[in-house]
């Protein structure tokens, strides 16, 4: 049954726990509509009533249309896709394994992938619609020991500006949200850990294992303030294409984008010294 109400559509992945959760609930509380998804149901079951519960397993394709295809009749359309399923994988490149490796790719990359194109269709036939895309610091900063997950989310990335691109003058917005530490169970049951070589105990590590072990649970930053954040993004018309969010994302992207145009300048005259000569 179609709903013509006036309320929004949020349709959001992974709903179950973390920024997904805390975004469905906030929408919620807004008045907003939301179609909260998960790969187990069960997980979603008390919002039921407020919300449509909807299976999406973003690495069946089958689930995700039957997901896109309720939401369309039982609201009549979608104004927002969230993707925000993933996990991580703790770990140096040498430490992983091709399967702990392509299910990383399959959910992160490939099952955004899958989801988006699921929901483009009918955001062009509206010439309407916002899609989310949660990416991290990550996404731009790769640290030591997460090598795959910051591959997942540099694709992930380069996806969507090129995305963004391609939909702007058909009234579609593409938005990276690129959080830091925020307090959600990301570091403790959505993180994986490969068997470590010693070899990179001063690396890998050192810089990412110790870390999120201490963190779970107390990491700095509200999820709901980031939840905030990106209704005003996608309650602003102008809004940019990169939203880093806490103060650990800023830092570390304002430091990694100051170094790489400080190299980029100073290196300029070899870089651009590539002409054929007369």
């Amino acid at each position: 049954m179609t709903d013509n109400g006036t309320g929004r559509v949020w349709f959001i992945t992974g709903t179950s726990s973390g920024f997904g959760r805390t975004l469905a609930e906030a929408a919620l509380a807004r008045g907003e509509r939301v179609v909260a998804t998960a790969r187990d149901v069960r997980a979603v079951q008390d919002l039921a009533g407020r919300a449509l519960v909807a299976r999406l397993d973003v690495t069946d394709p089958a689930s995700i249309q039957a997901a896109v295809d309720t939401a369309l009749a039982e609201y009549g359309r979608i104004d927002v896709l969230v993707n925000n399923a993933g996990h991580g994988l703790v770990g140096a490149l040498e430490e992983l394994s091709d399967e702990q490796t392509r299910e990383v790719l399959e959910t992160n990359v490939f099952g955004v992938l899958a989801v988006t194109r699921a929901v483009l269709p009918h955001f062009r036939a509206r010439r309407s619609g916002h899609i989310v895309q949660l990416s991290s610091v990550g996404g731009v900063v790769a640290t030591p020991g997460h090598a795959i997950y910051a591959t997942s989310k540099f694709a992930l990335e380069g996806m969507s500006e090129a995305l963004a691109g391609e939909v702007a003058t058909l009234g579609i917005r593409v938005s990276i949200v690129e959080p830091g530490p925020f307090r959600t169970d990301f570091a403790g049951r959505s993180m994986v850990f490969s068997e470590p070589i010693d070899d990179y105990r001063e690396t890998a590590a050192k810089h990412i294992r110790a870390r999120f072990a201490e963190s779970s649970g107390q990491q700095p930053n509200d999820p709901a303030r980031a939840a905030e954040a990106i209704f005003k993004l996608v309650g602003t018309e102008d809004s940019p294409l990169r939203l880093p969010l806490g103060p650990e994302a800023v830092g570390a992207i304002r430091k990694k984008l100051e170094k790489q145009l400080a190299d980029l300048e100073a290196w300029e005259a070899v870089a651009v010294d590539t002409r054929y000569a007369d």
